[in-house]
């Protein structure tokens, strides 16, 4: 996902997503371990990607960025 994309995100969505990706990455984890993993790289993208989410979520809680439906 874009970094354009991840900014239109309500606070809900953004929830949501993390928890989608966390369980995504858990999986991939998996395949990595059986050694069934066809694209390594997607982990570093994936956590790129909830990495991106955690601060999107901490700018929220800090004020920093404020969602459209509460302005």
């Amino acid at each position: 996902m874009k970094k354009s994309d991840l900014k239109d995100l309500s606070m809900d969505d953004i929830n949501n997503k993390i928890k989608d990706n966390e369980s995504k990455l858990q999986s991939l984890r998996f395949q990595k371990a059986l050694q069934q993993l066809e694209d390594p790289l997607e982990i570093r993208s994936l956590k790129k990607e909830i990495a991106q989410l955690l601060t999107l979520k901490n700018e929220h809680l800090k004020g920093i960025r404020l969602d459209k439906e509460s302005a």
